[in-house]
């Protein structure tokens, strides 16, 4: 099957919604007009149901086919923007001082309701859809409230899909693997204690900016030396803060940093090495070193080889079967679908963006000429995984 007409045809209007969400970035859980937005075009489009307020600011349409009954699957778009200043230039630009969708969700959000408005309008399946409309994807865990407010439970889902965009693949093109597909992510900060004094006497202190930079150092070697080379791990650290006056030694510096994993295993050994090797190398040099995981912590993303295989024949069905790359290399890169995924099986898919900035980049911008692959694809996910027996 290619693109369905009615998503080529829908393309224009859709348009025009992804541009409007661009123009009004939200944030984290603060997502009001947002959901206000989608919950409206769901209630317009005929939904059985439409629910906000899950995970505090989510929003669920509730589809059911004309075929009769069968399971519950549930397709997931995040809401979310990030906490930063846009620079492309477009006329329909955030306009919202540090606040910019440069991560594509103003687009997944629209594709899911595109999609949603032709299932709503057909019902060509047995069973029931749910469009899951997620916020704080962006560092707050909203897939994991989501979850614990139940939405698993309340909605009978017994399968779930996400999808992204993917700058650098083409346009028409999708990517998946099996196993996982993006990396748990932790945050650390490490605090570290020495002694401040004038900087024209540095041997009468014990320089933390020093011992901070021998632990940076330090921390490289576990990836280096202490993983399997064949296994993905990645520690940075993104933030050295220390020092107030030019003259002066300080008493106290802070790292702050991201470990990045695709094994339990391996992500358990690299939090246990950061935490080690930052007290060692501190307690060498006569410093303290206190560690603290931060943040909230995603775990892997997780794709499930049958829903997989799934996710995979719909794409080739809407791209064709050279379009589509069903075992991509994994990305280090966190997603927090993966509280969903470890609630349920279920597969998360990459769509081509184009030759685009990647995302959050300020000059990043969904590219509006894959809207018809992504509604094409949740229709066709849908009406294959509840094709009538």
């Amino acid at each position: 099957m290619p693109l369905l007409n009615s998503a080529i045809a829908m393309q224009p209007e859709i348009t025009g919604w992804r541009r409007h969400l661009h123009m009004h970035p939200e944030i984290l859980f603060e997502v009001q007009q947002t959901a206000a937005f989608v919950a409206g075009k769901l209630k317009s489009f005929g939904c059985d149901e439409v629910v906000t307020g899950i995970g505090r600011t989510g929003v669920v349409g509730i589809i059911r086919g004309r075929h009769g009954d069968g399971p519950t699957v549930g397709l997931r778009a995040d809401m979310d923007a990030l906490p930063m200043t846009e620079e492309t230039g477009l006329a329909y630009a955030s306009k919202v001082p540090g606040r910019a969708h440069a991560c594509g969700h103003d687009g997944h959000t629209s594709m899911l309701l595109g999609a949603a408005r032709h299932l709503a309008e057909t019902r060509n399946f047995c069973g029931t859809v749910a469009v899951i409309f997620q916020p704080a994807e962006e560092g707050g865990a909203g897939g994991r409230e989501m979850v614990q407010d139940g939405l698993m439970d309340r909605f009978a889902i017994a399968s779930i899909y996400g999808l992204h965009n993917f700058p650098g693949l083409a346009i028409g093109r999708f990517a998946i693997r099996a196993g996982g597909i993006m990396a748990a992510v932790d945050e650390f900060s490490i605090a570290i204690t020495g002694k401040g004094g004038h900087a024209a006497a540095p041997h009468k202190t014990i320089d933390p900016i020093f011992v901070g930079a021998q632990i940076v150092g330090a921390l490289q070697g576990i990836a280096a030396r202490n993983a399997n080379p064949l296994d993905a791990v990645v520690v940075s650290v993104t933030r050295f803060n220390a020092g107030e006056a030019n003259n002066v030694i300080p008493q106290t510096a802070k790292l702050v940093g991201t470990v990045r994993s695709l094994k339990r295993e391996l992500r358990d050994l690299a939090i246990a090495n950061v935490q080690r090797t930052a007290e060692g190398v501190a307690a060498a040099l006569g410093a303290t070193a206190k560690y603290e995981n931060i943040g909230e912590p995603y775990p892997v993303t997780y794709n499930h080889a049958r829903e997989v295989a799934i996710a995979a024949d719909v794409a080739r069905d809407v791209a064709g079967a050279g379009n589509v790359d069903d075992n991509c290399p994994p990305v280090m890169g966190g997603e927090d679908f993966s509280f969903m995924l470890e609630a349920r099986p279920g597969a998360f898919i990459f769509m081509g963006n184009g030759d685009t900035p990647f995302c959050h980049h300020p000059a990043y911008d969904f590219a509006d000429a894959a809207i018809p692959y992504g509604i094409s694809y949740w229709v066709t996910l849908a009406e294959k995984v509840l094709a009538p027996a």
